[in-house]
């Protein structure tokens, strides 16, 4: 590479010592930046409103239609063995972004929303960025992860996310409280997916059209009293196989799949 059309600076100890801090909630803090890892969520990082302050990438000619979209943003070059220290993925595919953390707030949602999720302490990682990403592929307007849950910005969230973190904003923060009766200032209703509800299917013609808020529970136990206390209904997901139960992420799937669908056929 050296000499060539895709030779880059290499990557110097201090950005890679700075970039590793990023995997700790601690070094995120401090920096008041995230890492994000992979081609695609790199990808939209750069099409989004986000600053991205440092690309790293282990080989230019594998990534040269992403690194075309950097325009002026500083890219540097790291080796095998510095690309094994950043990822947070066996196998990795080379290429990351150091990006500055923005956090977004209630007030900076929109004044008429018509699809929220709020994730009442989800803490693992994969799950809360697939639900992220599953709220950006239904058209959510966002995505509230309450007081005890995972940073947004945890790389495993970031990564589940598959870059839908950048397309619709995520709140972190506001305790369950707070996040419904936002909700409901907005017009919201708001529904708890939980087992020993109302049957999904039962609603979804009616009721599902109108703007509508999904707090979902921990993985582990689920929803605690206080927070169904403040739902207006508990909904459940009609299962006609064997299966125990959804995981949370699959859960978030159906049950934005049902409100998205009812609230274009009630605005067709």
């Amino acid at each position: 590479m050296n000499g060539g059309p895709d030779a880059l600076a290499p990557i110097s100890k201090a950005q890679v010592r700075s970039a590793r801090r990023l995997h700790q909630r601690k070094g995120r803090q401090a920096a008041g930046e995230f890492l994000v890892e992979g081609a695609q969520a790199v990808r939209e990082a750069l099409g989004g409103d986000d600053e991205i302050t440092l690309i790293i990438v282990d080989d230019p000619s594998r990534h040269r239609e992403i690194l075309a979209l950097a325009g002026g943003l500083p890219v540097v070059q790291a080796d095998a063995n510095e690309t094994a220290q950043l990822a947070d993925t066996v196998t990795t595919q080379g290429l990351f972004a150091v990006v500055r953390d923005t956090p977004a707030r209630l007030e900076d949602l929109r004044v008429d929303p018509q699809l929220m999720v709020i994730c009442a302490e989800v803490r693992d990682p994969g799950n809360a960025g697939t639900v992220i990403r599953c709220a950006d592929a239904f058209g959510a307007d966002g995505v509230i992860l309450t007081h005890g849950s995972v940073e947004r910005t945890n790389p495993k969230t970031v990564r589940a996310s598959v870059g839908s973190i950048f397309h619709l904003p995520v709140i972190s923060g506001p305790d369950a409280a707070q996040a419904i009766g936002w909700a409901r200032e907005h017009g919201m209703q708001v529904f708890a997916a939980d087992a020993g509800g109302r049957n999904l299917d039962e609603i979804a013609n009616t009721q599902l059209a109108r703007p509508t808020a999904w707090v979902l529970g921990n993985e582990a136990w689920g929803l605690p009293d206080e927070v169904i206390e403040l739902v207006d209904e508990i909904v459940s997901i009609p299962m006609w196989g064997r299966a125990e139960s959804l995981n949370l992420s699959t859960a978030a799937a159906v049950c934005l799949y049902a409100s998205a669908s009812a609230q274009r056929h009630g605005l067709s």
